[in-house]
């Protein structure tokens, strides 16, 4: 099937009592038995069937499946959010005395857990400058666990050749977990680019409505269940039955949604390119961008994720944000709704001077998220507040 008839169907499990079109939400932290021998034979992983709701639920079950087929891969994992599901990859295959290697350009908060928390479990983390391949491997050693990207990265838009570090890992046997956030399977198959493990943090494109908070990890059977069995059964980060839901409602949507998202946002950066009041635009799919050919590559499309500068750096930037009318001033993204937010001072408030400037994070970064809005509506609204930008 198709990747849109596979967001809608799946691997259709019929309701056995009245078989609802819609997958149930089985709300029930528990499970019974018929008899003894059943709930042994459960426990010792002998015989399959559900146990208790951290373990496993028929809901959640049902997202991924879905999840592991629409980035192709063998299994998934659902997550009570995209922090619980890289933190879990991070502490089931990495350990004291190992180290990690990274790019400079991260999620912040994938960056405060790497700077501070990691710290403490006797992880160390190394940074290369997000496409400094050279730097990449000079930074791995007997004591490299595992690799971790971000691509396109969060929120300078940089991108990364998978492909490139994927060679790497395969080089000297490191996974490669490959964060696909902003990309969505819809339009990006880190997976079928050699990535070991994909990590969505799914409250954003795959939920899609901003009424969930979620995460997931697709890969092999092997790496997933080493996921399951040491991280997230013991620290219990598991997503409830109704999040569930709400996502797999959510992916029923999700072609259609990622199509309007990538002409907004295109026809919004080509829009913002040519605004006197605009200094520079970063957006994938914009010629104009360092990485075009890559994304052109790698990618067969983008989402709304779009930043930019605007003349009088932050003071500029900040009167723009406070003059929008329909645009919300909030962080997060991949909801219907228009968001516009300054990293500098809300999502990457986390960085240090230095890690900013090596990360090409400037005081006057704008990231917006490009909603489903007609784009007539957002320029209009982008259009009346940069008039009062100087």
């Amino acid at each position: 099937m198709k990747f849109e008839t596979r967001c809608i169907h799946g691997k259709v499990m019929a309701d056995p009592s009245f078989r609802s079109l819609v997958t149930p939400i089985y709300q029930t932290s528990t499970f019974g038995f018929r008899n003894l021998e059943e709930g042994k034979a459960r426990f010792a992983g002998t015989a399959e069937g559900y146990i208790y709701s951290r373990l496993g639920n028929p809901t959640v079950c049902q997202l991924e499946q879905k999840l592991a087929s629409l980035d192709e891969g063998e299994a998934a994992l659902a997550f009570s959010s995209g922090m619980a599901a890289t933190s879990s990859a991070i502490l089931a295959l990495s350990g004291p005395g190992k180290n990690i290697v990274t790019s400079d350009t991260l999620y912040g908060g994938t960056h405060n857990m790497f700077n501070r928390t990691l710290s403490h479990l006797g992880i160390e983390v190394r940074k290369a400058h997000i496409n400094d391949y050279l730097k990449y491997e000079a930074l791995i050693d007997e004591n490299t666990s595992l690799i971790f990207i971000e691509t396109p990265a969060n929120p300078t838009l940089g991108l990364i050749d998978i492909e490139k570090i994927c060679n790497i890992g395969k080089k000297y046997n490191i996974p490669v977990i490959c964060d696909n956030t902003f990309a969505t399977s819809f339009f990006q198959k880190p997976l079928k680019l050699g990535v070991d493990i994909v990590m969505h943090s799914a409250t954003k494109y795959i939920g899609g409505h901003g009424d969930v908070i979620a995460g997931a990890l697709i890969g092999s059977k092997d790496l997933i269940y080493t996921i399951k069995k040491y991280a997230q059964n013991d620290f219990g980060g598991v997503i409830a039955p109704f999040e569930a839901w709400l996502l797999l409602r959510g992916l029923k949507t999700l072609p259609v949604r990622m199509e309007r998202h990538y002409s907004n946002a295109l026809t919004v950066a080509r829009w913002l390119e040519k605004h006197p009041k605009v200094t520079k635009v970063w957006y994938p799919l914009l010629e104009s961008h360092p990485d075009y050919e890559l994304a052109k590559r790698q990618m067969s499309g983008f989402s709304g994720m779009l930043s930019f500068e605007v003349k009088g750096g932050k003071e500029g930037g900040e009167i723009l944000m406070n003059e929008v009318k329909m645009i919300m001033l909030a962080v997060s993204l991949g909801d219907c709704d228009t968001l516009i937010q300054h990293p500098v001072s809300m999502t990457h408030a986390g960085y240090s001077c230095d890690d900013l400037e090596k990360s090409g994070i400037t005081d006057g970064l704008i990231r917006l998220s490009v909603g489903l809005e007609h784009s007539d509506d957002i320029i209009a609204d982008l259009e009346q507040a940069l008039v009062k930008v100087s």
